[in-house]
């Protein structure tokens, strides 16, 4: 499967523990700064669909507003349920760009 490298914000748009949600590709993603350290995943609950980059963020965990499940954001993996998580994508950041890989 062919990898595409989108560039989905600038270092200032996301401000350390803050979220921004972006199209990349055809995906919704949820892109995440913390402390510094850029992450990104699906931006869809496992659960019922629930929008992770409007949930509240703790450190690396996100809570899906919806109904708490629980994400890390440098894996995808759920806290909530050990047989879920979300896609997570490598980010890179080249100067004061973010730039996320995806499957084309």
């Amino acid at each position: 499967m062919a990898e595409q490298v989108i560039k989905v914000a600038t270092t200032e748009a996301i401000p350390p523990g803050r979220v921004r949600v972006i199209w990349a590709g055809r995906k919704l993603i949820a892109v995440f700064n913390v402390e510094g350290t850029f992450y990104a995943i699906d931006n869809e609950c496992t659960h019922q669909g629930g929008p992770l980059g409007e949930g509240s963020v703790n450190g690396t965990v996100v809570s899906c507003p919806w109904h708490l499940w629980r994400y890390d954001v440098t894996s995808g993996k759920c806290l909530s349920n050990p047989f879920a998580e979300v896609q997570s994508y490598p980010v890179r950041v080249s100067g004061d760009e973010v730039w996320v890989t995806i499957a084309a």
